[in-house]
């Protein structure tokens, strides 16, 4: 995060008579943990925690938060452990689910939100689905091209330069993925077997949209449907003719607006609406559209998958 960009979203806030504030917690390893957190002026009392891929920071979900708050839903954006100015270890899901639901406890004791809902892309999608375990207050999730768990998406990441599809790395490269988990597990101790969004969405009552582009090569789509598959009454998939990683909004923007509105609407709070009708949905400008630098992480960094700050 530049102090530009922190001046910048300020700036905006302020002139769209947004409520803005910077928030930090402390998680039990001791990262510190920061985010915005903004609150449009005709809240609609539903709120929304917009999560980013790797190597990012919140500037890449903050596109989607000016939507959603123009859209009357409250935002949190966090910069996920080890990234933006976040501390910690990056973990892929096994600590930030943790982190998420923490995120969640302040919102709902600062806030008390009608509906809490999430929308994450890429790592973050992965992290989102991983908390739904311990975190069922979500109404409901939007997950963009997330890994059905570390494994599987390191194969396919072995064997993307030489486009073969995930079978290469599950055959020649497995030693050096095992290697590379063993080192983690003795180094962190950290299991990263555990790293399994499909796994953990076995068990959960939260209604799950998979997002996922059918020219996806980062994340192929077949991550999405093993998760479905773990659990196909709570989870839905919609596949983007054309869409590469997380590029469903540029691939298909009035769908995935309409299809991302249509879902949280679908599935509110318990609690008896008292507010007016909400206004008409507005869509993302042209040139609000959030950057992902996960769309381009380079293969190397998939061969060392944590980092510290």
């Amino acid at each position: 995060m530049t102090p530009g960009e922190e001046h910048n979203a300020q700036t905006a806030a302020r002139k769209a008579a947004v409520e803005f504030r910077d928030v930090d917690l402390t998680a039990p390893d001791g990262a510190i943990l920061r985010a915005w957190f903004m609150r449009p002026p005709a809240a609609n009392g539903d709120a929304v925690i917009l999560l980013h891929g790797v190597s990012d920071n919140r500037m890449g979900m903050y596109g989607y938060g000016k939507w959603l708050l123009d859209n009357h839903y409250t935002v949190l954006i966090p910069d996920a452990r080890a990234h933006g100015n976040s501390s910690g270890l990056a973990t892929y899901g096994l600590e930030e689910s943790d982190d998420i639901h923490r995120w969640v406890d302040w919102i709902e004791t600062a806030e008390h939100p009608r509906c809490m809902f999430g929308l994450g892309e890429s790592m973050g999608a992965a992290q989102l689905l991983q908390s739904l375990p311990k975190e069922p207050r979500f109404c409901a999730v939007v997950a963009e091209s997330p890994f059905a768990s570390f494994r599987e998406v390191a194969y396919a990441r072995f064997g993307r330069p030489f486009h073969t599809g995930p079978w290469l790395g599950r055959t020649f490269f497995r030693p050096t993925v095992d290697m590379g988990f063993l080192y983690v597990r003795l180094r962190y101790g950290l299991n990263m077997e555990e790293a399994s969004p499909e796994q953990v969405v076995a068990s959960t009552r939260t209604p799950v949209l998979l997002i996922h582009g059918l020219q996806d090569r980062n994340i192929p789509p077949y991550h999405s449907d093993l998760i479905q598959a773990k659990n196909p009454f709570s989870i839905v998939i919609w596949k983007v003719p054309g869409a590469v990683h997380t590029g469903a909004h540029k691939a298909a923007p009035q769908e995935f607006e309409r299809r991302v509105l249509g879902w949280l609407a679908e599935h509110p709070s318990t609690q008896p609406r008292t507010s007016s009708p909400e206004p008409k949905a507005k869509s993302l400008a042209p040139n609000a559209r959030p950057y992902s630098f996960g769309s381009t992480i380079p293969f190397c960094a998939w061969y060392f998958p944590l980092r510290s700050l």
